[in-house]
């Protein structure tokens, strides 16, 4: 499960790219009942999302070139080195690794698939400050055209450990800390076509941010301009999840966890 007790190549961040900051603090405010606290002037308009005072995520506004999206960032100790990891294992960067004042340092990247993700040197900024609680972070998931593939060059990148355990009639491939084992799990990872309709737009990171009313969340999310890619479906050992997107187009999911194991 996730855990706030940062390890190497365990999720610390999360943030949103979006064209406009004052629209999505509307939506994920109402949704989530998050609030913003804009960063230092330095950063260009980079705020955090908060929740019981508690850091959840960032958001950027004025990302108007690129389709917004949530991206998700791994802990490191040494940006460089996850740099020439990820272009060993065939990946590119995007940019980076930067100095963030003396929070920390950051790089982005497509892994040898095309999907984003991002890492984290942390020095002053940890990460976030709530995660497998309501309004928080409580799994990810990478929809990726080549499940062997995509587990191989993480496990380069950042050791992760990966494990196919039985599900639904087939198996489900889990990520975990290197050494972690099971209960450390954080994320998933299954074919791209398993979501047919955000299949064409290429490989993608999905985060599920845990809810205690998924059907009372899509309804609200309606109501606040977002679109439902999958209404609520219930699946026995995982939950009650629904598909999202905000009203510009950055998708992600929301869920009741059956426990907070993922």
């Amino acid at each position: 499960m996730l855990s706030t007790r940062f390890v190497t190549g365990s999720p610390n961040w999360v943030d949103l790219a979006t064209p406009s900051t004052e629209e999505a603090v509307a939506f994920y405010g109402g949704l989530f009942g998050w609030q913003f606290e804009p960063g230092d002037p330095q950063f260009g308009g980079y705020g955090s999302f908060t929740h019981d005072g508690r850091q959840i995520g960032g958001a950027m506004g004025g990302i108007t070139e690129v389709q917004p999206f949530w991206s998700v960032y791994f802990h490191t100790s040494d940006a460089e080195a996850t740099v020439k990891a990820v272009e060993g294992a065939h990946g590119n960067k995007e940019f980076g690794p930067d100095d963030v004042g003396s929070l920390g340092r950051m790089a982005g990247f497509r892994d040898a698939s095309g999907a984003r993700f991002s890492t984290w040197q942390p020095l002053d900024h940890k990460g976030f400050g709530a995660v497998n609680e309501s309004g928080s972070l409580c799994w990810a998931e990478l929809y990726t055209p080549d499940v062997p593939a995509a587990a191989a060059f993480y496990n380069a990148v950042y050791g992760w450990d990966i494990a196919s355990v039985p599900f639904e009639g087939g198996t489900y491939t889990m990520a975990s800390p290197a050494g972690g084992g099971e209960a450390a799990s954080f994320a998933g990872i299954v074919p791209l076509d398993m979501d047919p309709q955000a299949a064409g737009s290429g490989p993608f990171w999905l985060l599920y941010f845990e809810v205690d009313d998924p059907d009372a969340t899509v309804a609200t999310a309606r109501r606040l301009g977002g679109r439902i890619d999958l209404e609520p479906a219930y699946m026995k050992g995982v939950g009650r999840f629904a598909k999202i997107s905000d009203p510009h187009g950055a998708r992600f999911a929301v869920i009741k966890s059956d426990s907070q194991t993922g």
